[in-house]
């Protein structure tokens, strides 16, 4: 008996032991498992040093590495601390994929960051730089050129905050938006991505940023990324600088200009998106007098950096540290040294990731690059996650869905064509003005290959990188089908993509709507010397308005060649790249509302004449810039 008696107080003293001891691991383990850089309540630059404090050198420079979709398995992005993920244009998870398609991918993405040592979120980036470009059926606004020509900073800003809520409906938090290039050239193929040739209005128009990322507090310190919330997202300032005035206009070529010239034309618009918070500036794949700007250490780190206070990241354009040499990648160890020692903090390498992270690990271990200048780089890239709220909510949801190319995006897209509409001509000398055009007619004939085709009236950066044609692409209103919902229903409405003489003659069309213009491009394809309308155009043009009361519509992404056709038409409307919401167009046409927009560019008369910008001293447009006729509104049409 008194065996078992001493035998229950061993296993009773045995079992209290055990409690004390889990209490203790419990207590212990506790402990371990609180990290400052996990706790929401500490400053920010608490929870980035003490994060910072714990990488290794392998995490810090996977958090600079940026690579496409196609190689971001969960697999890759563990394995080598892959810090962010990007969609080039076009790329897809599948084609017309679904809002669950891409939040499911870039939430497998996720788990591969997050079940790394520390946990380090990745951030994914896509170009939504007219709306969600990449996504089917998402809303697509005009190009920048058109919202130039509203100047309307408010309208601009709820396009951001319309686009950050598409954007993030898809499970992405990070958009390269928005392109403040001031385009010196319209030769250039970037053109429409520039608001305007007048750097104070590419200065107005960045009110596109606290839309997209939310408004910056008064008390913020000035030059400190903000995102409000999880309806924002973190924009980029691009192309920085002087990518709007290189020589000929050519892409990535030459900006020559004095300092002075480059502070007073193209650097004003990036004093504005820093004091109003952007996360992250982009840098330009041009040069500025021979330097080519990926490695232009005083543009980056003495001027942007240290002089402007810009305290989010740097990030290269795609391959941007190839291009450093001629040819690219000549010289991959040199473009490293020079890029990262420059000041660029995230590179953009889609593919050779690997030969990256290894080529700048070496350096760093032999000294050619300071662990000083790693430590800045990772700090930036932390302090825009932070700011973006990935510690704290790392996987996206489905709680967005509906807001994809929802009814009010597209009314919102629809208001920003009626606004960036600018009527050149209205009515022949000595005749009646043409616009707006009466509802009520027997017959109207509808011409020209741009009247009935989407994917020319959303230009490049649609679905594809260089755009399309075509009326299957996303979802959206054509002009022709706006012309058909708004007149009467009396009306017959003839189409007719090039109509020869007779059959334009046996239409007895009371007047004509004429769409041409421009084929989708974007950089580097879109560069063009000659500026010309796209064949049958010209045609087109000369073979309606001889015979029928004509209104020519331009879809283009700039002013092109249109002096020799002016005289024969008799309404000349700019619509620039007006997006999925044709409906607009048609609005301001019939007089449902008025024409306001205003040229954000001069028009030339002829392409020998350029460069030439307002204030030039040659300065002799065809339509000079800020031009623009305006409309009433017609109340019984």
């Amino acid at each position: 008996m008194r065996l078992m008696m001493e035998g229950f107080g061993l296993r009773r003293r045995s079992a209290f032991y055990a409690f004390i001891f889990l209490c203790c691991w419990g207590v212990i383990s506790g402990a371990a498992e609180y990290v400052k850089y996990k706790d929401p309540k500490k400053p920010l630059n608490v929870r980035i040093n003490d994060l910072l404090g714990r990488m290794t050198l392998a995490e810090k420079i996977g958090q600079m590495t940026q690579i496409e979709r196609e190689n971001a398995t969960a697999e890759v992005i563990n394995k080598y601390f892959i810090g962010s993920v990007l969609s080039g244009g076009g790329s897809v998870p599948s084609p017309q994929a679904s809002v669950e398609t891409w939040v499911n991918m870039v939430n497998e993405m996720q788990k591969g960051a997050m079940s790394t040592r520390l946990g380090i979120p990745m951030i994914y980036g896509i170009d939504a730089v007219h709306g969600h470009n990449n996504v089917y059926k998402a809303t697509i606004f005009p190009h920048n050129i058109g919202l130039g020509a509203t100047r309307d900073p408010a309208l601009v800003k709820k396009i951001g905050a319309a686009t950050a809520l598409e954007v993030r409906a898809t499970g992405i938090p990070y958009v390269f938006a928005p392109c403040v290039a001031v385009c010196r050239d319209p030769r250039w193929g970037r053109c429409y991505e520039s608001f305007s040739e007048d750097p104070k209005i590419v200065q107005e128009m960045t009110e596109i940023i606290p839309g997209l990322q939310g408004e910056i507090p008064a008390n913020s310190r000035k030059g400190v990324p903000f995102v409000a919330g999880p309806n924002n997202v973190a924009s980029c300032a691009k192309h920085y600088v002087g990518d709007g005035g290189t020589h000929n206009g050519i892409n990535e070529n030459n900006t020559i200009i004095s300092q002075h010239g480059l502070l007073s034309i193209h650097m004003p618009p990036y004093y504005n998106a820093i004091i109003k918070g952007v996360s992250t500036v982009m840098v330009s794949f041009s040069s500025w007098n021979g330097v080519k700007m990926h490695a232009n250490h005083y543009l980056i780190t003495d001027f942007l950096k240290n002089k402007l206070r810009f305290r989010g990241f740097v990030i290269t354009d795609w391959r941007g540290l190839d291009k450093i040499t001629s040819p690219p990648n000549a010289n991959y160890s040199y473009s490293i040294q020079a890029g990262v020692h420059a000041g660029i903090d995230m590179v953009m390498v889609p593919y050779i990731y690997t030969e990256f992270i290894d080529d700048l690990t070496l350096q760093v271990k032999n000294g050619i690059i300071p662990m000083s200048r790693i430590d800045d780089a990772v700090r930036r890239i932390l302090r825009v996650k932070f700011t973006v709220g990935l510690f704290e909510k790392p996987y996206a949801d489905l709680s967005l869905a509906d807001e994809l190319g929802n009814k009010e995006h597209r009314e919102l897209a629809r208001e920003a064509v009626r606004k960036s509409l600018v009527l050149l001509k209205n009515g022949k000398p000595g005749n009646e003005p043409m616009l707006p055009l009466p509802k009520k007619a027997k017959k109207i004939l509808v011409a020209g290959i741009h009247a009935n085709n989407l994917g020319y009236q959303c230009g490049g950066w649609t679905i594809q990188w260089q755009g399309l044609s075509g009326n299957n692409l996303t979802a959206g209103t054509t002009i022709l089908d706006a012309v058909k919902s708004t007149v009467d229903q009396k009306t017959e409405v003839i189409y007719s993509e090039n109509p020869d003489e007779d059959f334009i003659r046996k239409t007895g069309a009371s007047y004509a709507v004429v769409a041409v213009g421009e084929a989708p491009y974007a950089e580097g394809f879109g560069d063009s010397l000659n500026l010309t309308i796209l064949s049958p155009g010209p045609k087109v043009i000369k073979n309606v308005c001889r015979i029928v009361k004509c209104v020519v519509i331009v879809i283009s992404g700039r002013p092109v060649v249109i002096e020799p056709y002016v005289n024969m038409i008799d309404a000349l409307v700019a619509a620039w790249l007006p997006g999925t919401e044709g409906q607009g167009v048609a609005d301001v046409l019939f007089g449902d509302y008025g024409f306001s927009g205003n040229l954000s560019r001069t028009w030339f008369k002829t392409v020998d004449q350029l460069p030439m910008n307002v204030g030039d001293p040659h300065y002799d447009p065809l339509f000079p810039f800020g031009f623009g006729l305006t409309t009433q509104p017609v109340k019984q049409n």
